[in-house]
């Protein structure tokens, strides 16, 4: 038996768990905070030696005693950027830092729209990716632009400096698919698009197979090649191939295992690549448990309550249909639309319909989202839910007919940092010959519950259509482009 440690350094904290490398069992952990601004949010900037000080946190107590290789999983579309030293040469920006927006607007505008970047790098620049974050920088802060010589991720930069900030720099190909200068089809960078956002070229780090370790610590620590927390948490869950996600927060996300990168013109869809070869196209939609939120305030109740009292309804409410475009909607693209509620009539005017319309019309949208990705190959055998709200008994009752495929609800857990793990065991094992050609080694996923279609799924075949319907009426062709 060996230990391997996977570290998640994620926008809040470090997280550090200890898994023994044949079976992946939890033998320790250890957590510590990363600070939030004066106001107790969390930063949009920080000085990343904070990350250094929180892992030593989070290590201490020997938390790391015995281990034989380490994985990191960094907080994706961070921005380091350094002058030729190595030295930072403003505090690292992080993912929800959305000044940007205009820079990765013009960005678009400039490489001929959302068609243009879909060729290029798969990904449509948003305004937390680092190449639009280069661009504010160059706008903004000219002179400290001008001395950047090259650019890192938080997870590079924290395995440089694990390694004793050796001369060669490292990235993997998950993480830096985030960054709209790297392509997932191709994989290989496009300086070109960083000197267009940063106005010079930057050193870009080296791009490691998914099991090849970035080196040795000067104690003779391994290090993976690490990833971003994404695809570190879709490794901690042990998804392949016909394996789909959707994650519930306020907006959902929607992404699958392939095994080829997808190029899509609207841009809708986002070509990510993952930790283990493949590649992980996502879409994201605006309304998800924002939908369940607002008719539980309207109903005067809260989540629990809103799903006991969906539940008391039927399938298809009555013929009540919500189409749970609240905000907007980006799938499909309708930044400027609202919410419709069809099909009142006296009988459907309760609040258990009411209820069970929201939590259908918020499933039909993921389901819609799913459908994008069938359509363009891309195989769906089963729909891992994710998010505190897939603990709600009428979303893991409704779901699964209206997906048509089994839904794995995991217990709550650490995925990303068992992902970094894994790939750490995976790494350990190519250096010491065992057998890595097959992928990581296989760790089961313990405690997940399954639930089946079963004989609601021709139910949830009617629901569904009876949401499409109303759906093309309100919205005609909305999805054409995306077919």
């Amino acid at each position: 038996m060996g230990k391997v440690a996977g570290i998640d350094s994620s926008t809040t904290g470090t997280t550090i768990v200890v898994c023994d490398t044949d079976t992946g069992a939890v033998l320790r952990q250890g957590h510590a905070p990363h600070p939030l601004d004066d106001d107790g949010a969390k930063p949009t900037e920080t000085d990343p030696e904070a990350w250094l000080l929180s892992l030593g946190e989070a290590a201490s107590g020997g938390v790391l005693e015995g281990v034989q290789a380490i994985g990191i999983a960094g907080q994706q579309h961070g921005l380091l950027a350094l002058d030729a030293g190595g030295v930072t040469v403003r505090p690292a920006l992080l993912r929800g830092d959305k000044r940007a927006q205009v820079q990765a607007a013009e960005l678009v505008e400039e490489l001929g729209g959302p068609a243009g970047w879909a060729e290029a790098v798969g990904a449509v620049p948003q305004a937390s990716y680092p190449v639009a974050k280069l661009r504010w920088l160059a706008q903004h802060e000219p002179a400290a632009a001008k001395r950047v010589a090259e650019v890192l991720l938080p997870h590079d930069w924290l395995v440089w400096q694990l390694l004793g900030r050796p001369e060669r720099r490292t990235t993997d190909r998950g993480d830096v698919s985030g960054t709209g200068y790297w392509s997932a089809a191709t994989g290989e960078y496009r300086p070109d698009l960083v000197e267009r956002a940063l106005g010079h070229s930057a050193r870009l780090p080296d791009v490691l197979a998914p099991a090849e370790p970035a080196g040795q610590t000067p104690e003779g620590l391994l290090i993976s090649a690490g990833t971003g927390d994404a695809m570190a948490a879709a490794l901690g869950l042990g998804l392949g191939p016909g394996d789909a996600v959707v994650s519930l927060g306020a907006g959902g996300t929607v992404f699958a295992v392939h095994p080829q990168a997808l190029r899509d013109p609207t841009g809708t869809v986002t070509s990510y690549a993952d930790a283990t070869g493949n590649h992980l196209p996502l879409l994201q939609v605006r309304n998800a448990v924002r939908t369940l939120r607002g008719t539980a305030e309207l109903l005067g109740t809260d989540l629990p309550g809103l799903s006991e009292l969906a539940l008391t309804s039927t399938p298809g409410a009555y013929g009540l249909v919500l189409l749970p475009y609240l905000e907007g909607e980006r799938t499909p693209d309708l930044p400027h639309t609202a919410g419709t509620l069809s099909g009142l009539r006296r009988d459907s005017m309760k609040p258990e319909h009411l209820a069970r319309a929201a939590f259908e019309g918020m499933l039909c949208a993921l389901a819609d989202a799913l459908d994008v990705l069938r359509g363009k190959g891309v195989e769906v055998r089963r729909v891992f839910l994710l998010g505190p709200s897939a603990e709600l008994p009428a979303v893991q009752r409704i779901a699964p007919p209206l997906f048509g495929v089994p839904v794995v609800v995991p217990q709550a857990g650490e995925y990303a940092a068992l992902g970094a793990a894994r790939q750490a065991a995976w790494s350990l094992g190519a250096v010491l010959g065992s057998r890595t050609e097959d992928g990581p080694p296989h760790w089961p996923l313990e405690g997940a519950r399954h639930f089946e279609p079963g004989e609601d799924a021709a139910v949830g075949g009617a629901v569904r259509q009876q949401y499409t319907s109303v759906r093309e009426h309100t919205h005609p062709g909305a999805f054409d482009a995306l077919r």
